[in-house]
Formats: structure tokens, sequence, C-alpha cells
């Protein structure tokens, strides 16, 4: 199939000469329609050869917004080349009878620029519009995650909370909007209160998605518990949401801290999935660093997780940190920040002291408007048991 060929609009004086112009433009892949005034040629044409002599002075400028033009003349020294050219059109041609090769390939050169320009203003365009779509739905997308932070945020426990002489508190800072870093702290009795601190991988919505889950579940199989083997709680737990997040399919794995405080035994039952860094006991002889192991929640089916069993002195400080806050500390080895941390611990009085010396520059009162951080931050601190009392 033949290439279309491409219309050339010829604007000169009828005569020979213009004649003799349009054979020379016509040659090859040109099609050349001749008139004498602008307005008498096609709308369809891409390019206008005009001569100097066929177009007033005045008209060059409406002509090169028009269309794309290519002046020809017979001299050089012609007075109506200056105003052609002053007025921007695309270049000109001396004696285009004697250089018809020339002016072929200048015309070509001239539409391919043309179609290019054209070619990038609708590319430019279209990004424009792509742009505008992006900018709406990302602010959708932002107006949506701002939602689900606010609600995220109404989930959490009141801080501080006083729970059977124990007192919690608490600073969760999403990286954004929302957070994969959730906690509770729950009462059963007048003897048992169960709390639980959790990670889940990532951060956004699927995370947080996650953490909605827990704290049905949770809420859920508290009040299934009977209060028998307080011991046995925290380990089927793990256990038991392990098995939901491997047959939900939802990719996701959280590391848990869960512990049930027994006020009568003043003792801690608990049991944990890959916690880090450890939870801290302060109390009057310094700080301990509490033991355990357990494999990452929601990896790896049938685990079974062990329970471990922590007396309480009578004035203690549970100190519970996600891993974002060892991102804000100095030192090149993770045992170095975990060193960081328990040496930071042991010289704040609570979460506030801590908090100080993360450099965290945010405002709380703007939580719409945040800058993002690396990971969640979060801290929690489990107090008592005489806090009931005071």
């Amino acid at each position: 199939m033949d290439k279309p060929r491409t219309l050339i609009g010829l604007l000169d004086l009828p005569g020979d000469d213009r004649d003799a112009l349009a054979e020379a433009l016509g040659k090859g892949h040109l099609a050349v329609a001749a008139a004498e005034r602008l307005e008498d040629l096609p709308e369809s044409v891409e390019l206008v050869v005009a001569h100097v002599r066929a177009v007033p002075s005045r008209q060059w400028t409406a002509l090169a917004r028009r269309h794309p033009t290519v002046v020809v003349t017979e001299s050089r020294l012609d007075d109506e080349l200056l105003h052609a050219v002053d007025s921007g059109l695309v270049d000109y041609l001396v004696e285009p009878l004697r250089h018809g090769d020339v002016l072929r390939r200048l015309v070509a050169r001239a539409v391919e620029h043309q179609r290019l320009a054209e070619a990038h203003a609708r590319d430019r365009a279209r990004l424009v519009e792509l742009n505008e779509n992006l900018e709406t739905h990302l602010a959708m997308l932002r107006l949506d995650q701002q939602a689900g932070g606010h609600v995220q945020r109404k989930m959490l426990p009141p801080t501080p909370l006083v729970l059977n002489g124990v007192r919690c508190d608490y600073w969760l800072e999403p990286s954004l909007y929302l957070s994969g870093d959730f906690l509770d702290f729950l009462r059963f009795d007048a003897r048992y209160s169960a709390f639980y601190f959790a990670d889940v991988s990532g951060h956004g919505a699927s995370s947080a998605f996650v953490t909605v889950l827990l704290k049905y579940l949770c809420n859920r199989w508290l009040q299934e518990w009977h209060g028998e083997s307080p011991e046995a709680l925290p380990a089927s737990w793990l256990a038991r949401l392990n098995h939901e997040l491997l047959d939900t399919g939802i990719g996701k794995h959280v590391t848990l801290f869960v512990g049930v405080l027994d006020r009568t035994e003043r003792c801690l039952h608990y049991s944990l999935g890959a916690q880090l860094p450890m939870p801290l006991l302060k109390d009057d002889d310094g700080i301990t660093v509490l033991e355990g192991e357990g494999m990452p929640v929601g990896l790896f089916p049938g685990l079974a997780y062990p329970t471990y069993r922590l007396d309480l002195p009578a004035n203690f400080r549970l100190w519970l940190c996600s891993d974002g806050v060892l991102e804000c500390l100095p030192g090149e080895t993770l045992s170095a920040r975990l060193d960081e941390l328990k040496r930071r611990v042991a010289a704040s009085d609570d979460i506030e002291g801590l908090r100080a010396g993360l450099n965290v520059a945010r405002d709380d009162t703007d939580v719409d408007h945040q800058e993002e951080l690396p990971d969640d931050l979060t801290i929690m601190t489990l107090s008592g048991f005489d806090h009931d009392k005071q």
C-alpha cells in the first residue's frame, strides 16, 4: 500500500513560475495545492511554502500562526524576506527553482519537526491530564488514609489507663497516617488483666487492616476465656492468631508479645513471637531484659509457643518498644542500639523522657499533615500494682 502523500500549500502569484515551483515541490512524496491567497488553501495542508511576492507584509504574522511556513524568494536582498523572517517563520530559501532538491528536503524536515512538535504537545496535554487525575486520586487516597488513621486511633485504649492497680501508658506514632503497630490493655476480672504489643510487617493500609483483625480476635478470645490456667492464655493467643493469619492468606506476619498480669500472685505470664527489642523490666534493683523466644506469628503453620512466668516486685515498670524505636537510636550494630535503649530506659522516668531523646520532630496536634517516618514508633509501659490506690 502506497504511503499517503504529504499535502503542501503553495502561496504564489499565478503564472509559469508558480507552476514550475509546484512541479519542483511535487516530486517524491509531496502533494501540492497552489493558491494566491491563504484563504484558498485546503485546511488539511501541513505546511505552506510562500513566495514573498504573493504575501503582503501585514499577513506574515497571521500566516505563521496558522501554518508552519517556509519562505522562498529570488533575492536575498528582498525587503519582504526580512518581514517574513521576523514574523517567526520556519525557514527560507533563495532561488528555489535552482535548488529544488534542497527545497524538498527543507520542506520534509520542517514537516517532520512540526509533526514532532504536535506529538509532543499531545503528550504534554496527556501528561497534564494524567497528573491531574493522579493528584485527584492521591488526594482521595490521602483522605481515606487520614480517616483510617482516625478510626485506628479510636481503637486504641485511653492513656493513661489503670486496671487492677496497673497503669498503662503508651505513645504510638505511625510512619504516616496508618500504623502496623498496635497495643491493648484489657481487664478480665479483679485478678487478671491481659495486654498485647504487636508490630505487623510493613506499614500502611494493609498492615493496619491486620491490627483490626487482631483487636477483634483478642477481644473475642478474652471473652471466651474462663479464667483458668492463665499461664496458657498468651501461648494460646499466639498459636490461634498464627493459624488465622495463615488461613486468610494476606501475606502478613506479626511480631507479638502477649501477657497476663496476675494481681493476686503479683506475676506476669507471657509468650512472644519474635519480639524485638525484648521488653525491659525496671525496678529498684535496675533493668532486667525479659527472657524468651518464639517465631513470628503468621509465617509457619503448626507452631507452639512457650510460656514464661515473671514474678513482679511491688514497684515495677515494664517497658515495651517497637523496632522502629531502635532506628532512632545511635549505634552501628543491633547490639549497640539495644544497649543504648537499655541505658536510656534506665535514665527515663516515663515515656516522655525516652521519647524526647529520639529526635522525632512532629506536631501531635496536626496528625493529618505529617512528614513520613521510616517506620512506626511505639512505646508502652505498664507499672504497678498500686496505682488504683493513688
